[in-house]
């Protein structure tokens, strides 16, 4: 660990920066990962993309259908290429709190700077903040890594910003990704000051929330590498020009990519947003492959649509 228990909070301001991105899995068509595509993504996204971190084991990352041993080796394999460098986080993502803490404590050993914790699915509990806070209580006692929590509506909930900042007492407890409406997480944002690192993951909000919230990270979904490409770093010019107060020239750069940004949104089929990335990752040239139950593939009627979106989206290859 580069940090102990007590300085996590410092350590995060310092370094839970910049764009940080949640790689997908490649896998091959017999559903087994692609290792090698796997790693070739992910130095593209750092040499050529200029990606600042990257968040392993997401739900773009199909964790719910990979095993423990292969939760571990992606971690492994991504913490691995991003060589201390750039900034790793891994999602520990399950029901079951040992499942969590083994998943931790792996992600911890192999050199990840940070986790992710989702909120726990509640059944039939209405009141449930202090269930929230006494789970993450047992958690982060017995971790030492900085945890990042991510209230999202998947849970069947989101965390009221007073609730994140009851949690945020615990000392471990770095931030909270925050997938809930703009006005909450407004709010959790000036309640946090400089206690704690608040982000979501909507690309389209990230260029506002610097200018009117003041924040330093964009944490984390794939939108940085579908939308880039070596020739065309539009997102990662337009958050240098931010950060640098140059607002007017990040406000061009960020509308320039409108085109981009509707391309993928009217190509996506509803129901299939991973086969839908992972074709427009090979589009670009990247791995991509097949999917794994229960996620389904595209039809050849929606391949084509993808083409046809990606071929008039202006994104310079």
């Amino acid at each position: 660990m580069k940090y102990s228990r007590l300085e996590a909070k410092d350590y995060a301001r310092a370094h839970l920066r910049g764009i940080w991105a949640a790689p997908l899995n490649p896998m091959h068509s017999d559903f087994s990962i692609d290792e090698e595509g796997l790693r070739a993504n992910i130095r593209h996204w750092i040499d050529d993309l200029d990606i600042d971190g990257m968040c392993a084991c997401s739900k773009l990352g199909e964790c719910g259908s990979l095993s423990l041993a292969e939760l571990k080796r992606v971690a492994e394999i991504i913490i691995e290429e991003c060589g201390g460098d750039t900034g790793t986080a891994v999602t520990c993502m399950d029901q079951n709190p040992d499942t969590v803490l083994e998943l931790a404590r792996h992600a911890q050993d192999a050199g990840a700077d940070f986790i992710v914790i989702h909120t726990p699915v509640l059944p039939l509990v209405v009141e449930r903040c202090e269930t929230v806070r006494v789970y993450f209580e047992y958690l982060c006692s017995k971790l030492d890594i900085g945890v990042i929590v991510w209230s999202h509506p998947d849970a069947g909930y989101v965390l009221s910003p007073e609730s994140c900042v009851e949690l945020a007492r615990i000392p471990n407890i770095v931030g909270f990704k925050y997938s809930g409406p703009r006005p909450m997480y407004a709010a959790l944002t000036r309640m946090a000051g400089e206690n704690f690192v608040v982000t979501c993951g909507s690309e389209t909000e990230w260029l506002q929330n610097i200018t009117e919230l003041g924040w330093q990270l964009y944490f984390s979904n794939s939108w940085p590498y579908l939308m880039q490409t070596r020739n065309d770093r539009r997102i990662r010019e337009y958050t240098d020009f931010a950060m640098r107060g140059e607002v007017e020239k990040a406000r061009e750069i960020h509308g320039s990519l409108e085109q981009v940004r509707q391309a993928l949104r009217s190509s996506r089929p509803s129901g299939k947003p991973h086969a839908h990335q992972k074709y427009w990752l090979e589009l670009l040239g990247q791995t991509g492959g097949s999917v794994r139950r229960p996620m389904l593939e595209l039809t050849d009627a929606e391949k084509a649509n993808v083409l046809a979106a990606f071929q008039g989206c202006g994104l310079q290859l």
